[in-house]
């Protein structure tokens, strides 16, 4: 795979023509001022009457038919109704307008031919301008005329006016962009939409113990847990450790619960008799409406539930039911002090706890104008042809935005603008670009996914307040054979901050709410907890319409960020040695002037040490005054850009095709055994090189410990006597003419050097490790 140039990935900083200007001479003003204004013509088509029958039964089934040019958008047709009602409104590009007149006809539907029951003609020159906040153009009565000219009976209740997408209409619009969709369903596919993430809480469980408990078989000692389900998780506790009938666990289950709260926690004693045999000794439903709800860690009060369980004996014809209670003891809440996690917290877009109450005022708005995309690819046929339908998905805090998706186009032009509350600084937006494939009702036809063309993420503590920035981002995925640049989406990014104090302060603060910290949950139940969050948002929000589809959204979440990937292990490993360079590259130069490389920086080094030995006050001071004229000095060279996506960072442009055929494996494998093994080893090989830094680093720890505890009884008797030695002459010398001949003893020139190592480092490197221990 040829590798194209890197140039090609890069970031680039445009200039488009936002909030519009002079149009014909009018001065148009908009909300709109981050992205470029579109002018649309909109019909309303309201409602018709006295409309004539044309049926044998005098009666009609009358729809709309608007027609501008080539570009034609019709009503639902309404049977048997002479005064009807549609209330559509329909929008044509201005950009697409080659006729000079609107048509708008009245027909009525029928088998063999619509008839033509009356038109009302526009001319294009004579449409009024409307731009909000005006108020919405009230909509009037047109006399029907026949093709002549003359008038003919019924009347239609029309508006129409040209406006931009500024305008309320324009979202529920029937657009002539999509003439081409079909159906009521592929119509709400392409339309805008925001939608809300579900309220999420986390639900902490403390079993604690149950009482009376009647297993079947009495003669055994019962191996009881509790298994508590919601929704579509089950987790469970460990076998109880007192094997009796009123058996003691105290233990937290944790689960994701969203409102409203629809499903209730079921709680099931169960009685382990054999290795995959379970007997149900008791279950409750808890409705979570009553659960009590928690902003601290102050404990709840602990409550008794009644376990029920059925017996049907069956006597003859009778049926007789017994209801045995036993109980259980449990702590159950709502947790509001949390932030619920559904995404990686290193790209987190909200930090806030769940309960509202706890919310801090926001600092600031975040505005995105989505303006358009370039040079996507193909990513699907039709009719032989590639083609694209592309729509963008944004994400900040619980908002979800979606814009309308541009039909079969490769440089689709959204220009929606979108409003975010800002809450925190150190938070991420991610914009998604997809391809749409459910314009024609697609649900139902073989399950088709939509397509990631591509991502941006955008830091906001990168950015500077009040500052548009307007630049064209790549669109990179990593496809099995590579990465890929899909095109490039070209954004207006404005941060408005209310409050720099506030912001100022939001520095100092936890960056999660105060109960991480007081009560923290471990990794690995953090993970359990992102993953039912995800579940719950992909859910919820492929259940609205029109669906955010499951794809999409664990594709916006990073749902699988944390699954093992070669290429982001090296990624991370040559990050981690970035950081440390600063380090080796400052342990280089010391080394230099240690060995006398250039005279005069090394005497001046001496000045410095010996100025700095003489006034030990100097220090701090001397290395906060380096430190500001650094960051000052920078300041000229700031990124005037935000970050985005960087394939050489990624180790993306250099990886090895069976690495990232790897990376797309699912989970299990579902790779051939031969493929698998040769992975295996693979990864053998790398935690064996792993596994030896790891036991190194050991035996270094190993030896510091060894000095004083007489395991080598020689080395540690010459250490203590050291120690002795140096704190007798340490107490007798200043501490000044130590740290001087200390130094001087260090930047000693090299011909008072040896190649050989020092006597501590020899000494170190003598004393025992436990190494001889290891099998």
């Amino acid at each position: 795979m040829q590798r194209p140039p890197i140039e090609d990935f890069a970031l680039k900083e445009t200039n488009p023509h936002l909030g519009g200007g002079k149009l014909s001479g009018d001065k148009l003003t908009s909300t709109y001022d981050l992205v470029e204004q579109m002018q649309y013509l909109y019909v309303r088509v309201v409602k018709a009457k006295d409309l004539p029958g044309k049926d044998v039964t005098g009666s009609c089934d009358p729809y709309v038919e608007v027609k501008l040019g080539n570009y034609k958008g019709t009503t639902p047709h309404l049977e048997k109704k002479s005064n009807p009602e549609w209330n559509k409104v329909f929008a044509f590009s201005k950009d697409r307008i080659q006729a000079s007149m609107l048509e708008v006809t009245v027909k009525d539907k029928d088998f063999v031919k619509d008839d033509f029951m009356g038109r009302v003609l526009f001319d294009m020159n004579e449409i009024p301008k409307r731009v909000p906040p005006d108020s919405p153009l009230a909509p009037q009565w047109y006399r029907l005329e026949d093709r002549k000219g003359d008038k003919v009976k019924g009347e239609l209740m029309l508006a129409v006016w040209m406006g931009t997408q500024a305008d309320e209409a324009f979202p529920e619009a029937w657009h002539s962009d999509a003439a081409t969709v079909s159906g009521q369903d592929g119509l709400a596919n392409i339309r805008s939409k925001v939608y809300l993430s579900p309220k999420l809480w986390y639900l902490r469980v403390n079993v604690i113990e149950a009482q009376d408990l009647q297993p079947s078989d009495k003669g055994r000692y019962p191996e009881v847990f509790v298994k508590a389900i919601l929704g579509n998780t089950a987790l469970r506790t460990r076998i109880s450790p007192s094997r009796n009938i009123n058996p003691m666990w105290n233990e937290d289950l944790m689960f994701v619960a969203s409102e409203p709260f629809e499903e209730p926690l079921i709680l099931s004693v169960e009685d382990r008799v054999a290795p995959n045999k379970e007997e149900v000794l008791g279950r409750c439903a808890i409705p979570l409406q009553y659960v009590d709800r928690r902003l601290d860690h102050k404990p709840v009060n602990t409550r008794w539930f009644n376990l029920e369980k059925h017996h049907v004996v069956v006597e003859g014809e009778k049926k007789k039911e017994t209801k045995f209670a036993s109980r259980i003891h449990v702590r159950i809440c709502l947790e509001g002090g949390y932030h619920v996690l559904d995404e990686s917290t290193h790209y987190s877009s909200d930090l806030r706890p769940t309960a509202k109450q706890l919310w801090k005022s926001s600092i600031g708005v975040l505005e995105v104008g989505i303006l358009n995309a370039q040079g996507l690819m193909p990513m699907k046929t039709k009719d032989g042809r590639g083609t694209t339908d592309a729509y963008c998905v944004a994400k900040y805090g619980q908002k979800w935005v979606r814009t309308r998706t541009i039909i079969d186009s490769f440089m689709p032009k959204w220009n929606e603008q979108y409003t975010w509350e800002v809450f925190d600084p150190c938070t991420v937006i991610t914009i998604g670009v997809f391809d749409n494939c459910h314009l024609h009702g697609g649900d139902k036809a073989g399950g088709a996914k939509d397509s990631r063309i591509g991502k941006v993420r955008i830091r906001l503590s990168t950015l500077e307040t009040d500052r548009v920035y307007t630049h064209s981002y790549p669109l990179l995925v990593l496809h099995p054979n590579g990465v890929k640049k899909m095109g490039e989406i070209h954004m207006a990014v404005r941060f408005t901050c209310s409050s720099l104090l506030n912001m100022m302060h939001m520095y100092s603060q936890p960056l999660l709410p105060k109960m991480h910290y007081v009560h923290p949950l471990t990794v690995s139940q953090l993970d359990n907890l992102r993953h039912q969050a995800t579940l719950i948002v992909s859910m919820r929000l492929s259940r609205a319409e029109p669906p955010l589809r499951k794809e999409v959204v664990e594709y916006m979440l990073d749902v699988g960020s944390h699954m093992w990937s070669m290429r982001r292990s090296k990624a991370n490993f040559f990050r981690i040695m970035g950081v440390f360079s600063g380090l080796i590259a400052v342990g280089k130069w010391f080394d230099q002037i240690c060995n006398w490389k250039n005279s005069i920086t090394t005497v001046l080094i001496h000045i410095l040490f010996i100025i700095l030995v003489l006034y030990p006050e100097l220090i701090l001071p001397t290395i906060f005054l380096y430190l500001f004229l650094i960051g000052v000095w920078y300041y000229r060279w700031r990124p005037r850009h935000p970050p985005h996506m960087d394939t050489r960072l990624s180790h993306a442009d250099s990886a090895h095709p069976d690495e990232l055929d790897e990376e797309f494996d699912t989970f299990p494998t579902s790779r051939p055994s031969d493929i698998v093994r040769m992975r295996y080893d693979r990864l053998r090989s790398i935690a064996g090189r792993i596994q030896t830094v790891v036991g190194d680093l050991a035996t270094q720890g190993e030896r510091l410990q060894s000095l004083l505890s007489w395991r080598d009884p020689r080395a540690t008797a010459l250490f203590v006597i050291f120690c002795l030695i140096a704190a007798i002459v340490l107490y007798v010398t200043p501490f000044q003419v130590v740290a001087l001949l200390t130094g001087f003893y260090v930047l000693r020139h090299p011909r008072f050097r040896h190649k050989l190592p020092s006597v501590p480092l020899n000494f170190f490197r003598r004393l025992p490790a436990r190494t001889d221990c290891m099998l």
